[in-house]
């Protein structure tokens, strides 16, 4: 039987990157995001029988009912998890705190934290109720679950609970083979990126140009992470863009 995984933030990006290489490797794929056009645009990605073996779930993790709706699907059709793909986030535009609308404030933590943990706890519980026991759960953190950047404290602050969230559900995994870790990726060409080809705000004040890193880098990464016995843990793993400014950035 093939392995089942389930990627949140399926539509684009670095989730539908990785949901295409888990297809392309033999897993089935739940995928999971908002907008069902971008998930059935992702599933038709697939090369071959991955097709066959992409399950579209539309829904938005930030409210627990419709998670709770999607593992009851997996439930449903396959019995179990072996892997999460914690990846569904969303970057409000830069403000200082005193300028911050709370309504984006409040989509940061409903989307980056309580999405990740509302995934986290049903896989959990899934995980350590199937038989086999266990499962892999990586969590996307960010360069800024370590170091922010100008303007983004929405961001940053629900990216550094993200490692909170994976050091502690690594801790508790463990009495159930469930290995938690987190990939943290900085400055991956995509849509997201863009304007920093051309110049983004630096602590100093100064509008400078950054460089990207390729998406396949970011791809190897997760793969190596996925692939792992569950007797192994990547706990952090960090992928950046050689040349972006991330030791010494301020």
């Amino acid at each position: 039987m093939s392995p089942i995984a389930m990627v949140t933030g399926a539509g684009s990006g670095i989730g539908k990157a990785c949901a295409l290489a888990l297809l392309a490797e033999g897993w089935q794929v739940f995928l999971v995001g908002r907008r069902q056009e971008a998930l059935q645009a992702t599933a038709q990605a697939a090369p071959g029988a991955g097709k066959g073996r992409a399950h579209v779930v539309p829904a938005d993790v930030s409210q627990e009912a419709e998670v709770a709706r999607v593992f009851a699907t997996v439930r449903e059709r396959c019995g179990r998890l072996d892997l999460l793909f914690n990846n569904a986030g969303v970057f409000t535009p830069a403000k200082t705190p005193d300028e911050m609308p709370l309504e984006d404030w409040r989509r940061s933590v409903d989307v980056n934290l309580n999405g990740a943990f509302y995934c986290l706890s049903h896989a959990f519980r899934l995980m350590r109720e199937q038989s086999p026991r266990g499962g892999r759960i990586i969590n996307n953190g960010s360069i800024s679950a370590h170091t922010p950047r100008p303007g983004s404290i929405g961001y940053t602050a629900t990216k550094h609970a993200i490692t909170g969230l994976t050091k502690a559900a690594a801790l508790d995994g463990r009495a159930f083979d469930i290995a938690v870790g987190q990939i943290d990726i900085g400055n991956v060409a995509s849509d997201m990126t863009e304007k920093m080809a051309a110049g983004v705000l630096q602590a100093d004040g100064s509008v400078r140009p950054e460089a990207r890193m390729d998406m396949d880098a970011v791809v190897q990464t997760f793969m190596t992470m996925a692939r792992l016995p569950l007797s192994a843990n990547v706990l952090f793993a960090t992928v950046m863009a050689t040349k972006m400014p991330f030791v010494g950035r301020g």
